[in-house]
């Protein structure tokens, strides 16, 4: 596999991007948005710069990960060639369905298509295609360039072949593949958010502050950034998303989402990307009154 096609220009794609693009393969980034494209273009550049920074690279291998990355508004067009396509969209199945139906009308015939989907259902994904055997979850983690791990989920029907190949892919990129099976949250989201969601029903009985919450985690279970903390830079709305699908998944009501989650990404409130959430960001302050007004 030598061409990839990363579907989704945003905090993820962009990342994936990236790393394909640093191992030497021939990159298609796309996006409905043009702005978008630029942004993540703009945010590959400076990531790459902060590891010039560090020493990690040099200004060549700069130039040359740029290089190998070319825009695309147009899906049809980013696939055609494509030896691998991995969709990098918003958590959303239906958005995700019309895309993979798209790519698969689109793409080669031997094309392996991928989803870096964090919770939803590889064999609902696959099932919308002509070639579930080769739909397969590439679950990289945040922030892609520098986390090891990629969750690779094998669908109902995806072959050995094409599991293996992909787990080889990751390695290539320096990544830690690890195969897991097509349930509900996979293993990553079905132990992190039940913990996190966990966390936000003890602030929201009282039980703890944002702060005090964060610090027994972060000091007394050795966590390198506390649950609130991380829930405000995975997004509330996508912890909400992903808390959902283990709910309907499962009807078990350990995973049913905490009233303050649902509240606070309601009232708009989603963390880092909204400048507001557990913490308050647009001034760097701790924002516990922000999540109090909201508990019962």
């Amino acid at each position: 596999m030598k061409n990839i096609t990363v579907i989704g220009a945003g905090t993820m794609g962009n990342g994936i991007a990236h790393v394909f693009a640093q191992s030497g393969f021939a990159v298609n980034l796309v996006d409905v948005s043009q702005e978008s494209l630029e942004r993540g273009l703009k945010t590959i550049a400076g990531n790459l710069e902060r590891m010039i920074a560090k020493e990690k690279i040099s200004e060549a291998d700069k130039a040359a990960t740029l290089n190998n990355i070319t825009t695309f508004t147009d899906i049809a067009e980013a696939v055609k060639n494509a030896d691998l396509v991995v969709e990098a969209a918003t958590e959303n199945l239906d958005l995700k369905l019309k895309i993979f139906k798209q790519i698969d009308e689109a793409a080669p015939a031997n094309a392996i298509l991928a989803s870096n989907t964090s919770s939803i259902s590889i064999t609902k994904i696959a099932s919308v295609t002509s070639r579930p055997k080769q739909v397969i979850g590439m679950h990289f983690m945040n922030p892609v360039p520098m986390m090891k791990l990629v969750e690779i989920i094998r669908g109902y029907d995806t072959t050995d072949e094409v599991t293996k190949a992909i787990m080889e892919m990751s390695e290539k990129l320096g990544k830690i593949p690890v195969e897991v099976n097509d349930y509900p949250g996979f293993i990553a989201n079905r132990i992190l958010m039940p913990m996190i969601n966990e966390a936000i029903y003890s602030l929201y009985e009282g039980v703890a502050g944002v702060k005090e919450i964060d610090e027994v985690m972060k000091l007394g279970m050795a966590h390198p950034m506390g649950p609130l903390q991380l829930a405000d830079f995975i997004g509330l709305d996508v912890c909400l998303s992903i808390l959902e699908v283990l709910y309907e998944g499962f009807k078990n009501p350990k995973y049913a989402p905490c009233p303050l989650l649902v509240n606070m990404v309601t009232a708009g409130k989603k963390g880092v990307k909204s400048g507001e959430g557990f913490y308050d960001y647009s001034a760097s302050k701790k924002a516990e009154k922000l999540a109090a007004q909201f508990t019962k």
